[in-house]
């Protein structure tokens, strides 16, 4: 399907073959990693991510010739197998540009511009919202958006075989698919196994937390509520699924803790986690949640204060040393 931009009177496409090089050309804060982000992860190759990969910093310009240096060597990698590729970078060099088109060019690979025109003020604004160490000042911005307005009457003449503007394709589409299908194998949908009783895990923890869970079904440790591990060598959490929360029918995470009320108290408490970083916040910090309910002395609102002359020894609810319970419960 042919267009033409009125601008130039330049023959634009809106083809992108499979295989292809796709050159992504926009000022920062364009929208190229959106766009890009449209394509199977392992299709994509960002600079950002390469200086991160020898730095660990992926706003450390200093990084930039080694990470050139690995970004090229993974693209020679994809060409020599001829694997749809998408840079996505500023790319508003020629000279840039031009090692890309090499690259394809040596393995007979077509090569695409793909051009994200937003205005630069646009571009600029974008900036402001950024983590400052990844924000680029607003004269290198300019240049940059002034740099791709510049090369676009040459690219066909550098050695593109498609010059396509992003807001003339449909992306939608295949980001929806790629997200559909995940969620499909997630809930079973698509015939397999599913995520089953670890799609609450992942919902609430997140993907990271999801390949170190371990339920522990049979354990008593939460009065009858499902107990789930997260182990990484040393270092493990015990929590408690609650299918009513507060008698509201609400569904929730319990974290076993020490108990926050009384240095000398052997019980378990629960500590409430909502997320991921509720987790990261009780695995590092000494301070108690304010919610954390023990099985002896209570909430923070119902302390019972003669809990302490209690012989918590001859009492089998929820007396157990808090480091035995936490080992039966791994090991259960």
């Amino acid at each position: 399907m042919k267009t033409t931009f009125t601008g130039t009177m330049q023959p634009l496409d809106t083809t992108i073959p499979d295989p292809s090089l796709i050159v992504m050309i926009g000022a920062s804060g364009s929208g190229k990693t959106t766009m890009a982000s449209s394509w199977p992860v392992t299709q994509v190759l960002e600079l950002d991510t390469f200086r991160a990969m020898v730095s660990d910093d992926a706003g450390d310009q200093t990084a930039t010739e080694a990470a050139v240096t690995v970004m090229h060597a993974a693209l020679a990698a994809r060409m020599a197998r001829r694997l749809t590729t998408v840079i996505s970078d500023t790319n508003t060099d020629t000279t840039v540009r031009k090692s890309l088109i090499d690259a394809a060019r040596a393995h007979g690979v077509p090569v695409v511009a793909l051009l994200v025109c937003t205005p630069a003020d646009v571009c600029v604004w974008r900036q402001a919202v950024r983590d400052p160490a990844r924000a680029v000042p607003e004269d290198v911005v300019r240049r940059q958006h002034a740099d791709a307005v510049t090369a676009f009457p040459q690219l066909r003449s550098e050695g593109f075989d498609h010059v396509v503007f992003a807001d003339t394709i449909h992306r939608l589409e295949p980001l929806l698919k790629r997200a559909s299908d995940a969620r499909r194998r997630d809930m079973g949908w698509d015939g397999g196994a599913g995520l089953g009783s670890l799609l609450l895990v992942r919902r609430v923890f997140g993907p990271d937390v999801l390949p170190l869970w371990t339920w522990r079904d049979g354990s008593d440790l939460a009065g009858g509520d499902r107990v789930g591990v997260i182990r990484l060598g040393k270092d493990s959490l015990v929590l408690a699924l609650r299918t009513n929360v507060d008698g509201e029918g609400d569904v929730g995470f319990d974290l076993l803790t020490c108990c926050p009320y009384d240095d000398e108290c052997a019980a378990r408490a629960w500590q409430p986690v909502h997320s991921v970083t509720d987790l990261l916040i009780a695995h590092t910090s000494d301070r108690p949640h304010p919610d954390t309910v023990c099985t002896v002395h209570g909430g923070p609102d119902d302390v019972d204060q003669e809990a302490d002359d209690h012989d918590q020894d001859d009492d089998p609810e929820g007396r157990a040393d808090p480091e035995a319970q936490y080992a039966d419960a791994v090991r259960a």
